[in-house]
């Protein structure tokens, strides 16, 4: 329970040692712990980590034990721990959660993780790509290459460099700048691409998600770009694995639809009214796989690799595609509704 304190006689302890004594100002902790201010009463509001005693004029006082606890929860969560998943641990549990985690630390790495490279253009985005909070979303080192003032040069010093990816800033997409894309596209090589945007019309983000780039708005905060382009170098790591690790199965047979897109809208409609939502939610989802399964079929192919990479996603969409279709039918059957007309 929060606690006043007596300013008569700061330097006393009655029942307890010097280092329970409340003396310290919020103000003054948070320069300490090189801290907003606002984070300490955010931390103490919804974590509650803290229950600093208060002056008779409210103010918060914090004692040195205060701060020593205060000062081991930012370093730790600086490493990258959750404050949610260690405000509750007492002192002793969190200098065993620091020493686990120097202990590791010094034993090295079991494997280094290489940088992941990107190609950038545009400084601003370059300046984004070095705060901390993104940084900390990507979990790994980021090694940038520029920024560069257009997509054609970023590509040239991408492919020369062999850089990982190609991050993309355009305030304003315009048919000038998507076409200068598209003349540099020989250079990309199958390189994963990401283009965070500001204003553009719709066809042309529909041109660039056609071409396989990721797209994304502004404005995003750092931790969404963060998660965003995680998801990125996460994909292609996995790309990159799945096309070693084993041949795309071509030669299997790909499931025949059941159903068009036209008899799976009328009964995503007709299912909307009745209180499951299930066969609704399915039916779009078939739309949403079969889709999927003719983008991979059509996608250009600048590589074996890349070819190889898109058979295998047709593949798995279409054996989806099937296992939904049948799951469609049980769901239909359960509700006591008809299914989709046949295709």
């Amino acid at each position: 329970m929060t606690q006043t304190a007596d300013l008569s006689s700061p330097g006393s302890a009655p029942g307890g040692s010097a280092d329970d004594v409340p003396r310290h100002r919020s103000g003054a902790v948070a320069r300490m712990l090189r801290m907003p201010v606002a984070t300490l009463r955010v931390w103490e509001r919804r974590y509650r980590v803290t229950a600093p005693a208060r002056t008779v004029s409210g103010q918060r006082l914090y004692s040195a034990a205060d701060v020593r606890r205060l000062a081991l929860l930012k370093q730790l969560n600086d490493l990258g721990h959750a404050i949610g998943s260690i405000a509750s641990l007492d002192l002793g549990q969190l200098q065993s959660v620091a020493s686990t985690h120097a202990g590791a630390l010094a034993a090295g790495p079991v494997e280094a993780q290489a940088p992941w490279r990107v190609a950038v253009v545009g400084s601003e985005l370059a300046r984004r790509l070095a705060r901390p909070a993104l940084t900390r979303r990507l979990g790994r080192t980021l090694q940038v290459l520029g920024p560069f003032d257009s997509p054609a040069r970023a590509l040239a010093t991408a492919r020369d460099e062999r850089a990982d990816a190609l991050l993309l800033h355009a305030p304003t997409l315009h048919e000038a700048w998507v076409a200068e894309r598209e003349a540099a596209a020989p250079l990309q090589s199958g390189m994963p691409t990401a283009v965070l945007y500001g204003f553009a019309a719709e066809s042309l983000c529909e041109r660039l998600a056609a071409a396989g780039i990721a797209v994304l708005r502004e404005p995003q905060t750092d931790a969404a770009l963060g998660q965003w382009l995680g998801m990125l170098g996460a994909g292609q790591q996995a790309a990159t694995a799945a096309v070693a690790a084993r041949p795309a199965p071509v030669d299997e047979p790909v499931p025949a639809r059941r159903w068009d897109d036209a008899a799976l809208a009328d009964f995503a409609g007709l299912s909307s009214t009745i209180a499951c939502e299930c066969p609704r939610h399915v039916a779009e989802l078939l739309m949403q796989l079969t889709r999927f399964e003719a983008y991979s079929a059509e996608c250009a192919h600048r590589s074996p690799a890349d070819a190889e990479l898109h058979a295998h996603l047709r593949q798995v969409a279409a054996v989806s595609r099937a296992r939904f279709e049948d799951a469609l039918e049980r769901v239909a059957a359960h509700e006591g509704l008809l299914g989709p007309r046949g295709a």
